[in-house]
Protein backbone atom coordinates (compact mmCIF):
# COMPACT_ATOMS: atom_id res chain seq x y z
CA UNK A 1 0.00 0.00 0.00
CA UNK A 2 1.25 3.59 -0.58
CA UNK A 3 0.91 5.56 1.77
CA UNK A 4 0.39 8.84 -0.26
CA UNK A 5 -3.19 8.91 -0.30
CA UNK A 6 -3.91 8.21 3.46
CA UNK A 7 -1.43 11.11 3.99
CA UNK A 8 -2.94 13.32 1.51
CA UNK A 9 -6.28 12.98 2.45
CA UNK A 10 -5.33 13.86 5.89
CA UNK A 11 -3.86 16.84 5.02
CA UNK A 12 -6.68 18.01 3.16
CA UNK A 13 -9.04 17.26 6.68
CA UNK A 14 -6.20 19.41 8.32
CA UNK A 15 -6.64 22.21 5.94
CA UNK A 16 -10.22 22.04 6.23
CA UNK A 17 -10.22 22.29 10.20
CA UNK A 18 -7.16 25.04 9.58
CA UNK A 19 -9.99 27.15 7.25
CA UNK A 20 -12.35 28.20 9.97
CA UNK A 21 -9.07 28.46 13.05
CA UNK A 22 -9.60 25.06 14.51
CA UNK A 23 -5.81 24.83 15.13
CA UNK A 24 -6.45 21.79 17.51
CA UNK A 25 -8.18 19.51 15.21
CA UNK A 26 -5.77 20.35 12.47
CA UNK A 27 -2.73 18.98 14.56
CA UNK A 28 -4.72 16.26 15.23
CA UNK A 29 -5.00 15.30 11.81
CA UNK A 30 -1.61 15.99 11.11
CA UNK A 31 -0.60 13.90 13.76
CA UNK A 32 -2.86 10.82 12.55
CA UNK A 33 -0.41 11.67 9.00
CA UNK A 34 2.34 11.53 10.32
CA UNK A 35 1.63 8.09 12.38
CA UNK A 36 0.74 6.55 9.14
CA UNK A 37 4.78 6.70 9.09
CA UNK A 38 4.84 5.04 12.24
CA UNK A 39 3.61 1.44 10.82
CA UNK A 40 2.31 0.21 14.35
CA UNK A 41 -0.63 -2.18 13.12
CA UNK A 42 -2.76 -0.81 16.36
CA UNK A 43 -3.05 2.66 14.72
CA UNK A 44 -4.24 1.00 11.17
CA UNK A 45 -8.05 0.47 12.53
CA UNK A 46 -7.89 3.89 14.36
CA UNK A 47 -6.67 5.49 11.13
CA UNK A 48 -10.12 3.92 9.15
CA UNK A 49 -12.29 5.59 12.13
CA UNK A 50 -10.56 8.75 11.45
CA UNK A 51 -11.39 8.98 7.99
CA UNK A 52 -14.53 7.84 8.29
CA UNK A 53 -15.64 10.59 10.90
CA UNK A 54 -13.85 13.06 7.99
CA UNK A 55 -16.04 11.64 5.11
CA UNK A 56 -18.95 12.78 7.73
CA UNK A 57 -17.01 15.97 7.78
CA UNK A 58 -17.09 16.54 4.57
CA UNK A 59 -20.77 15.55 4.15
CA UNK A 60 -21.69 17.89 6.67
CA UNK A 61 -19.48 20.87 5.58
CA UNK A 62 -20.76 20.16 1.75
CA UNK A 63 -23.95 20.07 2.29
CA UNK A 64 -23.86 23.16 4.59
CA UNK A 65 -21.74 25.00 1.80
CA UNK A 66 -24.25 24.39 -0.49
CA UNK A 67 -27.49 24.95 1.39
CA UNK A 68 -25.80 28.57 1.89
CA UNK A 69 -24.91 28.89 -1.82
CA UNK A 70 -28.86 28.40 -2.20
CA UNK A 71 -29.99 30.78 0.37
CA UNK A 72 -27.52 33.41 -1.25
CA UNK A 73 -28.80 32.60 -4.84
CA UNK A 74 -25.04 31.85 -6.08
CA UNK A 75 -23.48 29.17 -7.92
CA UNK A 76 -23.15 25.79 -6.03
CA UNK A 77 -22.73 22.99 -8.55
CA UNK A 78 -18.91 23.41 -8.63
CA UNK A 79 -18.18 23.65 -5.16
CA UNK A 80 -20.33 20.37 -4.69
CA UNK A 81 -18.38 18.61 -7.01
CA UNK A 82 -14.94 19.73 -5.39
CA UNK A 83 -16.11 18.43 -2.36
CA UNK A 84 -18.03 15.40 -3.32
CA UNK A 85 -14.64 14.54 -5.00
CA UNK A 86 -12.57 15.35 -1.23
CA UNK A 87 -14.68 13.53 0.54
CA UNK A 88 -14.56 10.24 -2.24
CA UNK A 89 -10.59 10.16 -2.09
CA UNK A 90 -11.18 10.29 1.74
CA UNK A 91 -13.31 7.16 1.21
CA UNK A 92 -10.64 5.52 -0.76
CA UNK A 93 -8.18 6.15 1.62
CA UNK A 94 -10.36 4.30 4.30
CA UNK A 95 -11.11 1.49 2.21
CA UNK A 96 -7.31 1.08 1.43
CA UNK A 97 -6.60 0.43 4.98
CA UNK A 98 -8.39 -2.49 4.97
CA UNK A 99 -6.95 -4.45 1.89
CA UNK A 100 -3.59 -6.72 2.75
CA UNK A 101 -1.28 -4.40 1.38
CA UNK A 102 -2.82 -1.87 4.36
CA UNK A 103 -2.05 -4.77 6.42
CA UNK A 104 1.82 -5.64 5.63
CA UNK A 105 2.57 -1.80 5.42
CA UNK A 106 1.21 -1.96 9.21
CA UNK A 107 3.72 -4.66 9.58
CA UNK A 108 4.69 -3.43 13.16
CA UNK A 109 2.37 -5.96 15.31
CA UNK A 110 2.33 -6.90 18.69
CA UNK A 111 -0.29 -9.10 20.55
CA UNK A 112 -2.29 -6.19 22.04
CA UNK A 113 -2.89 -4.28 18.95
CA UNK A 114 -6.26 -5.01 19.25
CA UNK A 115 -6.57 -4.40 23.04
CA UNK A 116 -4.96 -0.46 22.50
CA UNK A 117 -6.75 -0.01 19.49
CA UNK A 118 -10.21 -0.97 21.39
CA UNK A 119 -9.18 1.17 24.60
CA UNK A 120 -8.11 4.52 21.91
CA UNK A 121 -11.32 4.04 20.17
CA UNK A 122 -13.45 3.78 23.54
CA UNK A 123 -11.68 6.83 25.18
CA UNK A 124 -11.88 9.20 22.27
CA UNK A 125 -15.52 8.34 21.11
CA UNK A 126 -16.84 8.81 25.07
CA UNK A 127 -14.69 12.24 25.38
CA UNK A 128 -16.29 13.23 21.83
CA UNK A 129 -19.39 12.69 23.67
CA UNK A 130 -19.22 14.21 26.32
CA UNK A 131 -17.53 17.31 24.97
CA UNK A 132 -20.05 17.75 22.23
CA UNK A 133 -23.22 17.05 24.63
CA UNK A 134 -22.30 19.14 27.98
CA UNK A 135 -23.35 23.14 28.37
CA UNK A 136 -20.02 23.90 29.70
CA UNK A 137 -16.40 23.72 28.39
CA UNK A 138 -16.10 19.78 29.78
CA UNK A 139 -12.29 19.37 28.83
CA UNK A 140 -9.63 21.26 30.68
CA UNK A 141 -7.73 21.84 27.65
CA UNK A 142 -10.81 23.95 26.80
CA UNK A 143 -11.38 25.87 29.75
CA UNK A 144 -8.00 27.38 29.42
CA UNK A 145 -7.37 27.10 25.82
CA UNK A 146 -10.44 27.24 23.74
CA UNK A 147 -10.65 24.71 21.06
CA UNK A 148 -7.58 22.92 22.29
CA UNK A 149 -9.52 19.71 23.81
CA UNK A 150 -9.33 18.00 20.38
CA UNK A 151 -5.56 17.35 21.62
CA UNK A 152 -6.41 16.65 24.74
CA UNK A 153 -9.01 14.05 23.66
CA UNK A 154 -6.02 12.60 21.08
CA UNK A 155 -3.31 12.64 24.48
CA UNK A 156 -5.91 10.59 26.66
CA UNK A 157 -6.86 8.12 24.05
CA UNK A 158 -3.14 7.88 23.41
CA UNK A 159 -2.58 6.89 27.00
CA UNK A 160 -5.65 4.44 26.97
CA UNK A 161 -4.26 2.62 24.41
CA UNK A 162 -0.29 2.63 26.10
CA UNK A 163 -1.97 1.76 29.85
CA UNK A 164 -4.23 -1.36 27.99
CA UNK A 165 -1.43 -2.64 26.19
CA UNK A 166 0.38 -3.09 29.54
CA UNK A 167 -2.68 -4.60 31.70
CA UNK A 168 -3.74 -6.88 29.07
CA UNK A 169 -0.12 -8.13 28.61
CA UNK A 170 0.79 -8.69 32.27
CA UNK A 171 -0.74 -11.86 33.82
CA UNK A 172 -1.03 -10.14 37.56
CA UNK A 173 -2.20 -6.62 36.85
CA UNK A 174 -2.62 -5.74 41.06
CA UNK A 175 0.41 -3.23 41.64
CA UNK A 176 -0.59 -2.24 38.12
CA UNK A 177 -4.11 -1.51 38.53
CA UNK A 178 -3.35 0.66 41.89
CA UNK A 179 -0.76 2.47 40.54
CA UNK A 180 -3.19 3.71 37.60
CA UNK A 181 -6.16 4.25 40.21
CA UNK A 182 -3.98 5.88 42.24
CA UNK A 183 -2.91 8.64 39.40
CA UNK A 184 -6.75 8.85 38.52
CA UNK A 185 -7.01 10.06 42.15
CA UNK A 186 -3.61 12.09 41.85
CA UNK A 187 -5.53 14.00 39.01
CA UNK A 188 -8.64 14.36 40.52
CA UNK A 189 -7.47 15.74 43.92
CA UNK A 190 -4.80 17.90 42.32
CA UNK A 191 -7.28 19.56 39.77
CA UNK A 192 -9.30 20.37 43.03
CA UNK A 193 -6.20 22.02 44.65
CA UNK A 194 -5.67 24.06 41.96
CA UNK A 195 -9.07 25.64 41.56
CA UNK A 196 -8.75 25.95 45.23
CA UNK A 197 -5.64 27.69 45.37
CA UNK A 198 -4.98 28.91 42.27
CA UNK A 199 -7.67 29.05 39.39
CA UNK A 200 -11.36 28.43 39.11
CA UNK A 201 -11.06 27.33 35.93
CA UNK A 202 -9.73 23.79 37.29
CA UNK A 203 -13.32 23.47 38.84
CA UNK A 204 -14.93 23.76 35.46
CA UNK A 205 -18.44 25.40 37.16
CA UNK A 206 -16.36 27.43 39.67
CA UNK A 207 -18.59 25.97 42.81
CA UNK A 208 -17.08 23.52 45.20
CA UNK A 209 -18.60 20.37 45.61
CA UNK A 210 -16.88 17.52 48.39
CA UNK A 211 -15.45 14.80 47.06
CA UNK A 212 -17.24 12.56 49.53
CA UNK A 213 -18.75 9.40 47.14
CA UNK A 214 -22.10 9.72 49.68
CA UNK A 215 -22.72 13.27 48.18
CA UNK A 216 -23.07 11.18 45.13
CA UNK A 217 -26.41 10.29 45.86
CA UNK A 218 -26.97 12.72 49.13
CA UNK A 219 -26.14 15.74 47.07
CA UNK A 220 -29.10 16.01 44.72
CA UNK A 221 -31.58 14.80 47.49
CA UNK A 222 -30.61 17.97 49.86
CA UNK A 223 -30.25 20.59 46.82
CA UNK A 224 -33.32 18.94 44.60
CA UNK A 225 -31.19 19.17 41.60
CA UNK A 226 -28.16 18.46 39.70
CA UNK A 227 -28.30 14.83 39.14
CA UNK A 228 -25.74 14.63 36.25
CA UNK A 229 -23.21 12.70 39.08
CA UNK A 230 -26.03 10.13 40.04
CA UNK A 231 -26.57 9.38 36.13
CA UNK A 232 -23.06 9.18 35.50
CA UNK A 233 -22.77 7.01 38.14
CA UNK A 234 -25.29 4.61 37.32
CA UNK A 235 -24.21 4.80 33.45
CA UNK A 236 -20.88 3.87 34.49
CA UNK A 237 -22.13 0.60 36.88
CA UNK A 238 -24.39 -0.52 33.67
CA UNK A 239 -20.77 -0.68 31.44
CA UNK A 240 -18.12 -1.93 34.24
CA UNK A 241 -20.84 -3.19 37.09
CA UNK A 242 -19.71 -2.93 40.66
CA UNK A 243 -15.85 -2.26 39.04
CA UNK A 244 -17.01 1.15 39.23
CA UNK A 245 -15.44 0.95 43.24
CA UNK A 246 -12.08 -0.24 41.97
CA UNK A 247 -11.13 1.36 38.69
CA UNK A 248 -12.68 5.01 38.97
CA UNK A 249 -13.81 6.10 42.28
CA UNK A 250 -11.55 8.87 43.37
CA UNK A 251 -11.36 7.99 46.93
CA UNK A 252 -11.21 4.40 46.95
CA UNK A 253 -7.44 4.53 45.54
CA UNK A 254 -6.52 5.86 48.88
CA UNK A 255 -8.26 2.65 50.69
CA UNK A 256 -6.74 0.45 48.40
CA UNK A 257 -3.25 1.80 48.90
CA UNK A 258 -3.58 1.69 52.67
CA UNK A 259 -4.81 -2.52 52.48
CA UNK A 260 -1.59 -2.75 50.57
CA UNK A 261 0.65 -0.98 52.62
CA UNK A 262 -0.33 -3.34 55.46
CA UNK A 263 2.23 -6.13 56.78
CA UNK A 264 -0.53 -8.96 57.45
CA UNK A 265 0.51 -12.38 56.49
CA UNK A 266 -1.95 -13.84 54.33
CA UNK A 267 -3.85 -16.29 57.26
CA UNK A 268 -4.24 -12.51 58.91
CA UNK A 269 -5.84 -10.85 56.05
CA UNK A 270 -8.03 -14.25 56.09
CA UNK A 271 -8.89 -13.22 59.58
CA UNK A 272 -9.63 -9.97 58.80
CA UNK A 273 -11.76 -10.50 55.80
CA UNK A 274 -14.34 -12.81 57.79
CA UNK A 275 -14.61 -9.64 60.20
CA UNK A 276 -14.76 -7.79 57.61
CA UNK A 277 -17.46 -9.73 55.81
CA UNK A 278 -20.03 -9.14 58.39
CA UNK A 279 -20.32 -5.98 57.70
CA UNK A 280 -20.18 -5.44 54.22
CA UNK A 281 -24.13 -5.37 53.59
CA UNK A 282 -25.22 -3.52 57.11
CA UNK A 283 -22.29 -1.45 57.70
CA UNK A 284 -22.56 -0.26 53.89
CA UNK A 285 -26.65 -0.44 54.26
CA UNK A 286 -26.91 1.66 57.51
CA UNK A 287 -24.39 4.54 56.00
CA UNK A 288 -26.24 4.76 52.92
CA UNK A 289 -30.06 5.25 54.45
CA UNK A 290 -28.28 7.78 57.15
CA UNK A 291 -26.95 9.70 54.36
CA UNK A 292 -30.95 9.54 52.19
CA UNK A 293 -31.87 10.37 55.49
CA UNK A 294 -30.37 13.57 56.32
CA UNK A 295 -30.41 15.02 52.93
CA UNK A 296 -33.73 14.76 53.07
CA UNK A 297 -33.63 16.41 56.40
CA UNK A 298 -31.74 19.02 55.75
CA UNK A 299 -33.45 20.04 53.21
CA UNK A 300 -37.20 19.81 54.78
CA UNK A 301 -35.20 22.41 57.70
CA UNK A 302 -33.88 24.74 55.52
CA UNK A 303 -30.34 23.89 56.62
CA UNK A 304 -27.91 26.24 54.48
CA UNK A 305 -25.05 24.85 52.53
CA UNK A 306 -22.40 25.37 53.95
CA UNK A 307 -23.94 23.76 57.24
CA UNK A 308 -25.10 20.88 55.62
CA UNK A 309 -21.04 20.61 53.91
CA UNK A 310 -19.92 20.37 57.96
CA UNK A 311 -21.92 16.97 57.72
CA UNK A 312 -20.76 15.53 54.88
CA UNK A 313 -17.05 16.64 55.68
CA UNK A 314 -16.88 14.80 58.78
CA UNK A 315 -18.37 11.98 57.13
CA UNK A 316 -15.72 11.89 54.33
CA UNK A 317 -13.09 12.18 57.41
CA UNK A 318 -14.66 9.33 59.55
CA UNK A 319 -13.53 7.66 55.96
CA UNK A 320 -10.30 8.24 55.81
CA UNK A 321 -10.46 7.81 59.52
CA UNK A 322 -11.37 3.99 59.08
CA UNK A 323 -8.74 3.97 55.99
CA UNK A 324 -5.89 4.74 58.12
CA UNK A 325 -6.48 3.04 61.08
CA UNK A 326 -8.52 -0.39 60.42
CA UNK A 327 -7.05 -0.66 56.24
CA UNK A 328 -3.68 -0.27 56.92
CA UNK A 329 -3.81 -2.68 59.92
CA UNK A 330 -6.03 -5.63 58.17
CA UNK A 331 -4.47 -5.53 54.92
CA UNK A 332 -8.46 -5.20 53.80
CA UNK A 333 -10.03 -2.23 52.45
CA UNK A 334 -12.38 -1.80 55.36
CA UNK A 335 -13.91 1.53 54.50
CA UNK A 336 -14.92 0.47 50.91
CA UNK A 337 -16.12 -3.05 51.95
CA UNK A 338 -18.16 -2.00 55.49
CA UNK A 339 -18.34 1.94 55.09
CA UNK A 340 -18.93 3.75 51.78
CA UNK A 341 -22.49 3.62 50.52
CA UNK A 342 -21.61 4.08 47.24
CA UNK A 343 -19.96 0.65 47.23
CA UNK A 344 -23.08 -1.12 48.69
CA UNK A 345 -25.04 0.56 45.76
CA UNK A 346 -22.60 -0.41 42.99
CA UNK A 347 -22.61 -4.24 44.26
CA UNK A 348 -26.07 -4.36 43.55
CA UNK A 349 -26.81 -1.90 40.70
CA UNK A 350 -23.58 -3.94 39.33
CA UNK A 351 -25.91 -6.99 39.01
CA UNK A 352 -27.62 -5.89 36.17
CA UNK A 353 -24.17 -5.99 34.04
CA UNK A 354 -23.76 -9.63 33.02
CA UNK A 355 -19.77 -9.65 33.82
CA UNK A 356 -18.87 -12.23 36.16
CA UNK A 357 -16.13 -13.70 37.99
CA UNK A 358 -16.53 -17.34 38.69
CA UNK A 359 -13.81 -20.34 39.69
CA UNK A 360 -13.38 -22.98 37.27
CA UNK A 361 -12.69 -26.70 37.35
CA UNK A 362 -9.71 -27.42 38.92
CA UNK A 363 -9.70 -25.27 41.88
CA UNK A 364 -7.76 -27.05 44.54
CA UNK A 365 -8.87 -24.43 47.51
CA UNK A 366 -5.49 -23.39 48.61
CA UNK A 367 -7.08 -19.51 49.48
CA UNK A 368 -4.14 -17.64 47.34
CA UNK A 369 -7.47 -15.82 45.71
CA UNK A 370 -8.55 -14.95 49.17
CA UNK A 371 -5.46 -13.86 50.71
CA UNK A 372 -4.94 -11.55 47.69
CA UNK A 373 -8.31 -9.91 47.68
CA UNK A 374 -8.87 -6.56 49.94
CA UNK A 375 -12.81 -6.36 49.36
CA UNK A 376 -13.50 -9.42 51.74
CA UNK A 377 -15.55 -11.41 48.55
CA UNK A 378 -13.14 -14.75 48.44
CA UNK A 379 -14.05 -16.56 51.89
CA UNK A 380 -13.90 -20.56 52.22
CA UNK A 381 -17.59 -20.43 51.43
CA UNK A 382 -17.71 -18.08 48.23
CA UNK A 383 -14.18 -20.73 46.95
CA UNK A 384 -16.80 -23.76 47.70
CA UNK A 385 -19.86 -21.65 45.99
CA UNK A 386 -17.08 -20.87 42.81
CA UNK A 387 -17.67 -17.35 43.07
CA UNK A 388 -17.17 -14.21 45.17
CA UNK A 389 -19.59 -12.90 47.05
CA UNK A 390 -21.60 -9.42 46.82
CA UNK A 391 -18.47 -7.05 48.29
CA UNK A 392 -16.20 -8.18 44.80
CA UNK A 393 -15.84 -5.07 42.51
CA UNK A 394 -14.61 -7.10 39.41
CA UNK A 395 -11.02 -5.59 40.30
CA UNK A 396 -8.92 -8.93 38.98
CA UNK A 397 -6.37 -8.63 41.32
CA UNK A 398 -7.08 -12.44 42.34
CA UNK A 399 -6.58 -14.05 38.95
CA UNK A 400 -3.10 -13.16 39.25
CA UNK A 401 -2.96 -14.86 42.41
CA UNK A 402 -3.75 -18.69 40.94
CA UNK A 403 -1.39 -20.13 40.29
CA UNK A 404 -3.90 -22.65 38.74
CA UNK A 405 -5.62 -20.74 36.03
CA UNK A 406 -8.82 -21.81 37.74
CA UNK A 407 -10.32 -18.18 38.42
CA UNK A 408 -11.54 -15.94 35.17
CA UNK A 409 -14.12 -13.43 34.17
CA UNK A 410 -17.40 -14.83 32.38
CA UNK A 411 -18.95 -13.47 29.73
CA UNK A 412 -21.72 -14.79 27.61
CA UNK A 413 -20.94 -15.89 24.17
CA UNK A 414 -17.22 -15.62 25.13
CA UNK A 415 -13.92 -17.36 26.41
CA UNK A 416 -12.87 -16.31 30.19
CA UNK A 417 -9.80 -14.88 27.72
CA UNK A 418 -11.95 -12.84 25.60
CA UNK A 419 -14.07 -11.12 28.79
CA UNK A 420 -10.66 -10.39 30.34
CA UNK A 421 -9.70 -8.47 27.03
CA UNK A 422 -13.30 -6.87 26.82
CA UNK A 423 -13.42 -5.98 30.89
CA UNK A 424 -9.67 -4.70 30.91
CA UNK A 425 -10.53 -2.09 27.02
CA UNK A 426 -13.86 -1.05 28.74
CA UNK A 427 -12.46 0.06 32.45
CA UNK A 428 -9.29 1.30 31.20
CA UNK A 429 -11.15 3.33 28.08
CA UNK A 430 -13.46 4.88 30.99
CA UNK A 431 -10.78 4.97 33.52
CA UNK A 432 -9.25 7.67 30.96
CA UNK A 433 -12.28 9.18 30.12
CA UNK A 434 -12.82 10.22 33.46
CA UNK A 435 -9.39 11.75 33.93
CA UNK A 436 -10.31 14.37 31.22
CA UNK A 437 -13.38 15.21 33.15
CA UNK A 438 -12.39 14.59 36.35
CA UNK A 439 -13.66 17.62 38.12
CA UNK A 440 -17.35 17.25 36.90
Amino acid sequence: MSAALPVLSLLLLAAHALRPGDWALATVFLVFAGAVFSRREWLRPVLFAVMAAGCLLWAQSGAGFVRMRLALGQPWLRLALILGAVLALTAVSAALLLTPRARAWFRRTTPQDAVRTGAFLVTAAALVLARRMSPLPVLLADRFLPGAGALEILALSWYAAWACGLLVAARDTARLRLRFWLGFSAVFFGQLLLGLLLDQRFLMTGKLHLPVPALIVAGPLYRGEGFFMPILFAASVLVLGPAWCSWLCYVGAWDGLCAARARTTAPQRLEASAQVRRWTVAGRGLTLVLAVVLALLLRAMGIPGYQALWGAALFGLAGVGIMVMLSRRAGVMVHCATFCPMGLVANCLGRINPLRLRLGPGCTRCGACAARCRYAALLPADIEQGRPGLSCTLCGDCLGACGHGCLGYRLPGLSPQAARTVFIVLAVGLHAAFLGVARI
